[in-house]
């Protein structure tokens, strides 16, 4: 079954990969010449980035920039390349680098704004945020800064700053690396300006660094919940932010410019072969899209262990509830957690475990998100079970009970196992939506299959091959798996024979 749906599932992909690789790009008219041209254009964001601020407030009732608001500033970029949206506003130095790996956009040559950079620490936590500021006077004291600005911003020089504490306390740094030159992946590594400069600092505070590579607008929620010590990605200091975190001294100043169509399309003479190698053979980038794999795919089941763990349970309290009228309070909790589960996001439900549940626990991510999604999927088999059960004949229940067998001893001998085959179709999709969900989890920082995906094209600049790459692999685990349930349930069938 996987070998005949495999074939059209490859054929698919690779002629949906030759058209994303035709060097044929039709001329997308640009609609914004000038700033002043923004006003109820569709401009391109990313969440929680200070120019969302400011294309929000721009313009006022009369002139006002329609805000289309992105979680990676590289889905911007690929809605603007093809027509989605007008214009996208970033920091100048992204901006730039975008532009470099696609020389059919350009930026516009006014400044929207002008503002200064800084990293952040949680409130409360003054005594670091004073030997961060320290470590920070020190690195420019030593030049040592203006080394590192030298080789990122105005590329006059090819210093690094090599870290050199390699023991002690960890000092965990959540950022987004997706940015550069400040933070961004290079030979699977995060490197950037910004990265230097932590380097630095753990240096300066005879610390080991850890890097926490998480969504952008999560960062200060880590920081502020001590998930991290510090945050640094290119934060402008603004006083709402004020109210939840702390800035450090200012390291840099950085603009806010427009980036828009060009006027002529420009040709690519890539080729197919071309563009797999960047994606994927270019400094090993597979290894993303394996190790997101393998983490989807222990996720997947270990939490599908413990959803059944859970949901079995919760079935078992509220079927005796309903045909014995035991176990009271145990069934008003199993109701409550049913109704608060069922009606809660699941990637609420994962933040609410990792930064509030755990957030005086340093746990390992895969542990939580195992425990967020085995307890979500919990919820949902109970509910899956309990069905089957009341899909058995009462009859049966009622002919055991005379038969003079404990009402525990009928459901195990001959409820459940026919609960069971009434059921597997449903875990069945229980379960793939379980290994999909998991597409959730790089809000924690957790390398999944989609963040793998996620990570190249933030390298790339490219959606097509990734995106194409992560869905057929989620494709293949899908059939895979419908495939091994359809044989249980051949052999079951016969059993009933």
């Amino acid at each position: 079954m996987i070998r005949k749906l495999l074939l059209p599932v490859l054929i698919a992909f690779y002629s949906l990969a030759l058209t994303s690789c035709d060097n044929k790009q039709a001329v997308i008219p640009n609609k914004v010449h000038s700033i002043s041209d923004l006003g109820h254009k569709k401009v391109g964001v990313q969440i929680g980035n200070t120019a969302d601020i400011y294309a929000s407030e721009y313009g006022g009732d009369t002139a006002k920039i329609d805000v289309e608001r992105y979680t990676k500033l590289a889905d911007a970029v690929q809605a603007l390349m093809q027509g989605k949206i007008d214009a996208v506003m970033s920091d100048d130095q992204p901006a730039k680098a975008f532009v470099r790996q696609n020389p059919s956009l350009r930026i516009l040559e006014e400044v929207f704004v002008e503002e200064m950079y800084a990293g952040v620490v949680a409130k409360g936590n003054e005594s670091l945020l004073d030997s961060v500021n320290q470590a920070i006077a020190q690195m420019k004291f030593d030049g040592v800064y203006d080394s590192i600005f030298n080789n990122y911003i105005n590329h006059t020089s090819d210093y690094h700053y090599q870290k050199k504490v390699t023991e002690g306390p960890k000092l965990i740094v959540s950022t987004n690396a997706q940015f550069p030159p400040y933070e961004f992946y290079k030979d699977n590594k995060i490197v950037g300006l910004d990265i230097e400069i932590v380097n630095y600092i753990a240096d300066y505070l005879h610390r080991t660094v850890e890097i926490q590579d998480i969504e952008f607008d999560a960062i200060i929620n880590a920081v502020a919940s001590g998930k991290a010590d510090v945050g640094f990605a290119g934060f402008t200091v603004t006083e709402e932010r004020k109210k939840s975190i702390n800035f450090t001294t200012p390291y840099t100043l950085s603009k806010v410019v427009v980036i828009v169509r060009g006027d002529k399309a420009i040709e690519n003479d890539e080729s197919f072969g071309d563009h797999f190698y960047k994606n994927f053979v270019k400094e090993s980038r597979w290894k993303f899209i394996l190790e997101g794999l393998r983490n989807t795919l222990v996720i997947s089941f270990f939490a599908a262990l413990l959803g059944i763990l859970i949901g079995f349970v919760i079935a078992q309290i509220r079927t005796n509830n309903e045909f014995n009228g035991r176990w009271k309070v145990l069934n008003w909790f199993a109701k409550a957690y049913l109704a608060v589960i069922r009606g809660t996001p699941m990637m609420i439900q994962l933040l609410i475990i990792y930064y509030i549940v755990f957030s005086s626990v340093n746990v390992n991510k895969i542990l939580v998100a195992i425990v967020a999604f085995g307890v979500n999927s919990g919820a949902y088999v109970s509910e899956i079970i309990r069905s089957g059960i009341k899909g058995v004949d009462p009859g049966q229940i009622e002919a055991g009970r005379s038969l003079g067998l404990r009402f525990r001893t009928v459901l195990y001998h001959i409820v459940y196992p026919q609960a069971f085959k009434n059921s597997l179709p449903a875990l069945t999709n229980e379960f793939i939506s379980l290994i999909k969900e998991t597409s959730i989890c790089g809000y924690i920082g957790l390398t999944d299959l989609t963040r793998g995906g996620d990570i190249i094209r933030s390298m790339t600049y490219e959606a097509m091959l990734p995106l194409l790459a992560v869905a057929a692999i989620y494709f293949i685990l899908v059939a895979g798996l419908s495939a091994c349930v359809a044989k249980l349930e051949k052999r079951l069938k016969k059993n009933e024979r």
